[in-house]
């Protein structure tokens, strides 16, 4: 009989995990929006979804608060004074806290997405 080897054992050797990329098959969001896949088109239109919600917001505000103006001064014909205190003064504060809530909430829905995008 001849003489056989004795089997060889595999040896497993094992260090200190290397610092790599992420498995593959994981893209980070800006790869999905770079490379213009589903998943990055959905990211883009989520954002702009957030932004048209703020604008639509803002205009229903204004739309309510301006809107019926024509109406009052219609009503009270004899108050050309208080029409011009109106317009000249009392829309701007409100325009202008309009103004600001929404440059406000566009910089958080951009802020919150670049907070996905680059993945914080």
């Amino acid at each position: 009989m001849p003489h056989q080897d004795p089997v060889e054992r595999r040896v497993v050797v094992t260090g200190p995990p290397r610092r790599t990329r992420r498995a593959s098959g994981y893209y980070r969001p800006r790869t999905e929006i770079d490379e213009q896949t589903t998943l990055g088109d959905t990211y883009v239109r989520s954002l702009m979804r957030s932004q048209l919600r703020a604008g639509l917001t803002v205009f229903a505000v204004l739309g309510l608060l301006i809107g019926p103006l024509p109406l009052l001064f219609a009503a009270m014909p004899d108050a050309r004074r208080v029409e011009w205190a109106v317009l000249g003064f009392g829309v701007y504060v409100p325009l202008v806290l309009l103004a600001r809530w929404y440059v406000r909430r566009a910089e958080r829905n951009e802020r919150d997405f670049v907070r996905l995008v680059e993945d914080r």
